[in-house]
């Protein structure tokens, strides 16, 4: 995406830090972007030459236009204008150049058009802009750094800006792919402020530069106008982006910060580009190879004549002779493969909802070497399910939480029943475990950023459900699934959350009572941290507690001593479950204000915030109180390890690239065997400078069928330093897990992939924004309904429903793709040269005279309905069944070497045809009697005949249609003999000479090579032969 097609044209020059006052957007101390999004790939000026030159870039289309325009000139003409102009390389049944590069350019003109239009729209989108005078419509287009917007409920968000009034839920599933929504906070000194009095302040907002990291921004607020001056720290909280979507809440009043190229949804944005398969590039340099040949040919020809005469006009001549070399054809059979491909993967009812949406790449499917998956929504479902609750002396599964619930049920019973003497020491003992029940469930309700969102279900509406709690009408929403499912077991256990707003969170008890707290800080889950935690103070008794839950590995420090932390998260997460640890500490008045005077110094720095920040809140994370651990286990979808292995058995290295934290990414690999269970895992420790990634990569090189785990910033550092020497190592490793990773980075593993090992890459169920920067993968595959985003579907090359049809798309329909077309490519290149050896012998016989052996009717028939049908059908050929396909994937790791389409094969098939021109030509010179029109109807016959039964060896798995295709093309040129009289000897064609002549030179051409197909099955049998007898 761009602002305008013209690029440097809106400012966009250094980016920098920005002051942006309220309200006044002419107080600006740069130029900034206009806030206009253009997909478009041409504009006005660059469409007609951009058309063009995507046709005529290839060698290919290039070489057929010049060899059409050629006879124009009559000096090189050798026949009537259409036998070179109809027949010429084309995507319609019409084969015409000329109608084809119209149909080109009318499709793209469709296109641009279509994406000018949705731009349009978007730029057209109409909002309330808040005035001096009051509000006025203004198009998104029109709106500058500095406004103030308004923006209504379900309303998309077009640009970067700053709450000021109203909170809300955001969607982002457009931007960043997660369908959780978060919650967005407005500036605490503005929110409660009327909205007219919003201009009336004299505020600004400092900004940091425009940059492509969506998951952290910087900024202060600051109201100099206040008694005191005010100042407030911002963060992504306080930020809503666009690409996103107001899903919760009313109306929200911002201030404008960042337009158009500036936005990061755009700045994360890579223009598109047509894709060219490998396996096109591979025909491309083969019609180079026989290019090469036709003009080593046509020197010979000239050469053998001593280069008498106008010489260099008889080159291009011969050239123009010889043209059939490089076959017209073989463009147009391929792209109409690939569309029988497409359908076939599209109808196929085993993989239901499949679709190709990229129709020009699936034999590509058929040669993949590394298939990079994203985590969440790809190979897990993003569904979170508590198992387990762990409080070191006893553990509870999800056959004992009923125990759970009764021991919740009797701490809030308790005080009001229980007498105040209790006798036994097992009450004590009892009671001892129900209140340390009852404080784990009660510090896991209450140190999360979820909130209750209520909902009008058709009996209750929405201000009534939130007003009496309804259950029924309550939905949680979070950033994270594993808060939700932690909250909502909380529930199942009888604590409710019940209400949350900024400032407040409300639980219900078991007999019904509302406990309220008050937040008095949050300090939100990061990277860094890996661990989130919440103040509160409890209304009832006005304690202040401080609740945190965090990864293990950090909690660890934190939390008193103990003897079972470690083992029993160990023991947790080899059970495949995502572990958390939960604890508390209780902190007087005193400490807490001591607390919060440094923390909110520390939020107002601008340099360094969030060193000061974590240095604050770690003052406070000591000795605090083990509470529990809890278990929450992200389901797999279905058939997943079956799917990894079938890859893993086929060839196919799998690399998981994440977003999520390092325990997680781990916990799934594990769980999903994307690591097997005899591999071991090397866990790439963190390195920030080059001398520590020299070391680990030194650690890694000494393990062998070792899997890597490895952090987004570490990746940075070892690719910064040590390129080529990680890039080696990764791509040893039967697995690698990439932690925690930027769109830029996915985008840049697959870049180094394809330059270090120069093979196939797949990425599958990529985020809809960041799916841009995965276009160097050869190849994208989107899982629609697990996707995290709708626009990544509509991206992606191949849509599946389920990641098993992975398995299917590869082994089945890719691995026949690449095979049919393999066939079929080098079948059409034989076509041609038969018929060019042919003619290079019938000039040798007549003194290297550049006159056709066959003209008109006949050249273009040869290649359409006399042999169109029966070479085409190679389309519908295979070589085992599906399901022997999918129960051996070891055949699919038979194609990476690219052995179906090799230049062995190549010379192979080039060899038989010069041995059949050869044959069939020499035989009908030979057994002809008297008339040149004998040569012509002999040859030409034997030919037809000879190219059927060619076809006939080639097929390994016979098609009715393949029948169908065989007979029709015989009885197609047997009836246009009637009409041919021009070119053929009607009465001798009917003689018994005839027929005999023919029988023999085709036998001489075909029979060899079914004695030496034979010969190859009986002693050199192919991989799949056993699996097929």
């Amino acid at each position: 995406s761009r602002c305008c097609p013209v690029s440097g044209c809106c400012g966009m020059g250094d980016l920098r830090p920005r002051t942006v006052w309220l309200g006044h957007p002419e107080k600006r101390d740069q130029r900034y972007p206009r806030n206009v999004i253009n997909n478009q790939k041409y504009n006005f000026f660059t469409f007609l030459p951009g058309v063009l030159y995507n046709q005529f870039k290839y060698f290919f289309n290039l070489y057929f236009l010049l060899l059409a325009c050629s006879q124009f000139v009559d000096e090189l003409r050798l026949g009537a204008l259409y036998t070179y102009w109809v027949p010429l390389v084309g995507k319609s049944l019409l084969k015409n150049k000329l109608v084809v590069l119209f149909i080109t350019i009318g499709r793209e003109a469709v296109e641009e058009i279509r994406c000018s239009i949705r731009d349009k729209e978007v730029n057209s989108h109409i909002y309330s802009k808040l005035l001096p005078r009051g509000t006025v419509k203004v198009k998104s287009s029109g709106i500058q750094v500095g406004d103030l917007i308004m923006v209504e409920k379900g309303e998309c968000i077009n640009r970067l800006y700053l709450p000021l009034a109203g909170s809300c839920f955001l969607r982002t599933d457009q931007l960043d792919g997660e369908t959780d929504w978060k919650l967005r906070l407005p500036v605490a000194c503005t929110q409660r402020l009327p909205t007219a009095d919003l201009l009336q302040i004299r505020s600004y907002v400092y900004a940091e530069e425009p940059n492509i990291d969506i998951h952290t921004f910087n900024g202060t607020f600051t109201r100099e106008d206040g008694d005191p001056p005010v100042n407030e720290s911002l963060s992504i909280e306080n930020t809503l982006w666009a690409s996103t979507v107001i899903a919760s809440g009313k109306r929200t009043v911002g201030v404008v910060i960042y337009t158009g190229k500036e936005l990061r949804g755009v700045m994360n944005t890579s223009n598109p580009k047509n894709k060219m398969g490998l396996f096109d590039l591979e025909v491309n340099c083969l019609t180079k190879i026989l290019f090469g040949a036709l003009v080593v040919v046509s020197l010979v020809m000239v050469a053998l004549q001593h280069f008498a005469g106008r010489w260099y006009l008889q080159i291009f001549r011969f050239l123009l002779l010889f043209s059939n070399i490089v076959p017209i054809s073989l463009r147009v059979n391929l792209d109409l493969g690939k569309m029988v491909f497409s359908w076939m993967i599209n109808r196929d009812s085993k993989i239901p909802g499949t679709v190709v949406r990229a129709s020009t790449i699936p034999e590509e499917l058929g040669r993949i070497s590394y298939l990079l998956t994203d985590k969440t929504g790809t190979l897990t479902q993003n569904e979170m399910v508590f198992r387990r609750l762990h409080l070191g002396t006893v553990a509870y599964g999800m056959d004992s939480m009923d125990e759970v619930q009764s021991h919740v049920f009797s701490a809030y019973t308790q005080v009001n029943t229980m007498p105040p003497t209790m006798a036994p020491a097992a009450t004590k003992v009892r009671k001892t475990i129900s209140s340390r029940v009852h404080e784990a469930v009660k510090a896991i309700a209450l140190v999360h950023n979820v909130t209750p969102v209520y909902e009008a279900n058709g009996v209750t509406d929405q201000a009534e459900a939130e007003q009496h709690y309804e259950d029924t009408c309550r939905v949680y929403q979070a950033a994270s699934p594993d808060e939700v499912s932690l909250v909502q077991w909380t529930e199942s256990v009888g604590l409710t959350l019940v209400g949350r707003d900024q400032s407040s969170m409300q639980l219900r008890t078991p007999s019904g009572q509302i406990l309220n707290f008050t937040i008095l800080q949050i300090f939100p889950f990061t990277y860094e941290s890996k661990r989130m935690g919440i103040i509160v103070r409890d209304e009832s008794t006005g304690e202040i507690t401080f609740y945190m839950k965090g990864a293990d590995a950090v909690m660890a420090g934190i939390v008193q001593y103990n003897d079972w932390l470690e083992e029993e998260c160990g023991n947790m997460a080899r059970e495949g479950l995502r572990v958390l640890v939960v604890s508390k500490k209780s902190l007087t008045e005193e400490q807490y204000q001591d607390f919060e005077a440094r923390y909110v110094q520390a939020k107002l720095s601008v340099h360094d915030r969030s060193l000061k920040v974590a240095t604050v809140i770690e003052s406070l994370e000591m000795e605090m109180e083990l509470l529990c651990l809890t278990g929450v286990e992200d389901q797999l979808q279905t058939d997943v390890r079956p799917t990894l292995e079938i890859l893993r058995n086929a060839g196919i290295k799998v690399w998981m690239l994440t977003g999520d934290k390092m325990e997680t990414a781990t916990c799934t690999a594990k769980n999903a065997h994307l690591v097997t269970r005899n591999q071991d895992i090397h866990i790439f420790r963190a390195v920030t400078t080059r001398g520590e990634a020299h070391l680990e990569l030194n650690s890694f090189r000494r393990k062998h069928d070792c899997a890597l785990v490895i952090s987004g910033d570490s990746l940075e550092v070892c690719l910064k330093y040590y390129e080529y020497e990680f890039m080696e190592l990764a791509c040893q490793s039967p697995a690698v897990v990439c932690c925690r990773c930027a769109p830029t980075q996915k985008a840049q593993i697959v870049r180094l992939l394809q330059e270090r090992t120069g093979k196939l890459t797949c990425a599958v169920g990529e985020s809809p924004r960041p799916h841009a920067l995965l276009r160097p993968s050869n190849c994208t595959i989107d899982p629609t309904k697990q996707c995290e985003g709708k626009q990544a579907s509509l991206a992606a090359d191949f849509s599946v429903t389920q990641f098993k049809h992975l398995g299917r798309l590869l082994m089945v329909h890719g691995r026949n793709s690449y095979k049919r077309s393999a066939a079929l490519s080098q079948f059409v290149i034989h076509r041609s040269l038969c018929i060019s050896t042919m003619q290079a012998v019938f000039s040798s016989v007549f003194y290297f005279a550049s006159v056709p052996l066959y003209q008109g009717f006949l050249i273009v028939g040869y290649s359409t309905i006399y042999t169109m049908f029966p070479v085409f059908s190679l389309v519908l050929d295979k070589d085992v069944k599906s399901e022997v396909a999918m129960l051996y994937p070891e055949l699919y790791k038979d194609l990476l070497k690219g052995r179906p389409l090799s230049f062995k094969t190549f010379l192979i098939w080039v060899l038989i045809s010069i041995y059949q021109g050869s044959i069939i030509m020499y035989g009908a010179m030979l057994l002809f009697e008297s008339e040149f029109v004998h040569i012509v109807a002999i040859s030409f016959t034997s030919l037809i005949l000879t190219e059927l039964l060619m076809v006939a060896l080639t097929v390994q798995t016979w098609h009715w249609l393949m029948m169908v295709a065989e007979l029709l093309s015989l009885s197609c040129y047997v009836a246009s003999l009637v009409f041919l009289h021009d070119y053929i000897d009607v009465y001798f064609i009917a003689t018994v000479s005839f027929l005999w002549k023919v029988t023999v030179i085709t036998l001489v051409s075909c029979l060899p090579l079914y004695i030496l197909k034979y010969l190859r099955r009986r002693f050199s049998p192919p991989s799949y032969s056993k699996l097929t007898s």
